[in-house]
């Protein structure tokens, strides 16, 4: 399979600080993949760089085959808006729009025809099972759907790769399976990489690959392969507990 991500020497400083260090890392085209580690291995920070939302200090960082060192600011931010998406913690979702609103913001300010807005929105809506609140305000829907709503408007510009930060940290168990048990779909369906932070051997072990980081620095990764996903769960557990407590 293509690689979407690869990096070569990755090392990000803040001051005398370093918080990535010389990171070699490959991300195929399709995979969905999590990124572990405890408080202060540097996995905020490896993901606001590949996601362009921060620099590096030195090494590269291609995505697509591009490398961001050739981009400049205005096509670095194009880039950002045409091929990647986000889903957070927090939502993210505007108060006074509507579910619809928000989930389609994204191509209106690109300046999407209409036609075309709608038959995306269709088939998300569809996929993540939110047809029935597109009218409503965020106010007035559960933390899941919200949640979902964050997913869709993340994915309806059709992006290369999106990011998602602890996105289920706001959720209560049901509603944070639901929303694992949909990305996967996505991710299965439209072929979308989706690379994950997250604290939570359970939501990691929806993924079909585990990096581990400690000190800025790759210490160990996992693939799922034939593992069902309380066999892969165990052994996340097993390296996050050898990995030491504090992995928020």
């Amino acid at each position: 399979m293509a690689k979407i991500i690869q990096t070569k020497n990755l090392s990000k400083s803040y001051g005398k600080t370093q918080v990535l260090k010389n990171i070699d890392l490959s991300i195929e085209h399709g995979e969905f993949t999590a990124i572990m580690g405890p408080s202060g291995s540097g996995k905020t920070t490896l993901m606001n760089t590949l996601s362009t939302i921060d620099n590096f200090n030195s090494g590269d960082v291609w995505i697509e085959g591009k490398s961001l060192l050739d981009l400049k600011r205005k096509a670095l931010r194009e880039f950002r808006q045409k091929r990647i998406g986000f889903i957070f913690q927090d939502f993210n979702l505007l108060d006074t729009l509507t579910v619809k609103e928000n989930i389609l913001l994204p191509l209106s300010l690109q300046k999407t025809p209409v036609q075309e807005m709608e038959h995306r929105l269709a088939k998300l809506i569809a996929a993540l099972n939110i047809e029935s609140i597109l009218h409503q305000y965020p106010s007035e829907i559960s933390g899941g759907q919200k949640q979902r709503t964050a997913a869709a408007r993340a994915i309806i510009t059709n992006p290369a790769i999106v990011f998602a930060d602890e996105p289920t940290g706001s959720l209560d168990s049901r509603s944070a399976t639901q929303l694992l048990e949909q990305i996967q779909f996505l991710n299965k369906t439209f072929k979308t990489t989706v690379l994950m932070i997250t604290h939570d051997p359970y939501a990691a072990s929806h993924c079909q690959r585990v990096i581990f980081l400690r000190d800025g620095k790759i210490v160990n990764e996992m693939f799922k392969g034939e593992l069902s996903e309380k066999e892969f769960f165990d052994r996340i557990l097993t390296i996050q507990s050898a990995m030491g407590s504090d992995q928020r």
